[in-house]
């Protein structure tokens, strides 16, 4: 059953997908909504899209144009988007890097709520969730249902690469190994050292 403010969060998705696409600009779904539309759990707070550095003054002002309240708040990292009484954010760095067109064209077209957009990939989703990790962000138990459900489209030795400075990242990683959602990596498998400790 979807809860009014959930159904709203949806037409606040699908509204600023069209005006994306209507635009040109290249963008993609990320986040919550993202892992939901690939088949994880739908979230009940936030709507993310994607879209390059230097393509974000352009698809801020499109937005403006096309009728929505648009705000650039303190953070240098996104903009927010009002539609109705919900907010859309509109990233365009990624843990302190500018994204690129290559990472916002990381995405496969899919279809979410009746409307064709592109949703960022599973691996990329799972690289940027795990690199946001750090000592004040780390709920491992929001994050083992998204790689549970995701687990077979990821390309989990990129993400491994992608992750590998982030200690967090790598504990994650080494506690679903653990719990069998994913297979060990090869340097890792049958390593049982840690049991030494």
């Amino acid at each position: 059953m979807v809860d009014e403010a959930q159904q709203s969060l949806r037409e606040a998705l699908k509204r600023v997908a069209v005006a994306l696409k209507e635009s040109g600009i290249p963008f993609a779904l990320i986040g919550g909504y993202a892992v939901w539309a690939r088949g994880g759990p739908e979230p009940d707070h936030d709507v993310d899209f994607l879209v390059a550095d230097s393509d974000a003054d352009k698809a801020a002002k499109m937005l403006s144009d096309a009728g929505f309240r648009v705000e650039h708040p303190p953070e240098d990292w996104l903009f927010k988007v009002y539609t109705d009484d919900c907010v859309v954010d509109v990233i365009f760095r990624d843990s302190g890097i500018p994204a690129e067109r290559a990472v916002v064209e990381d995405a496969s077209e899919l279809e979410v709520l009746s409307v064709s957009m592109p949703v960022l990939s599973a691996t990329e989703l799972l690289v940027q969730k795990m690199n946001a990790m750090d000592e004040h962000f780390c709920d491992f138990s929001k994050m083992l249902p998204v790689a549970r459900s995701l687990r077979e489209q990821v390309d989990w030795e990129r993400v491994r690469a992608e992750t590998a400075p982030n200690d967090f990242a790598a504990t994650f990683l080494f506690l679903i190994e653990r719990l069998n959602i994913i297979e060990p990596s090869p340097e890792s498998a049958g390593d049982d050292s840690w049991l030494d400790d």
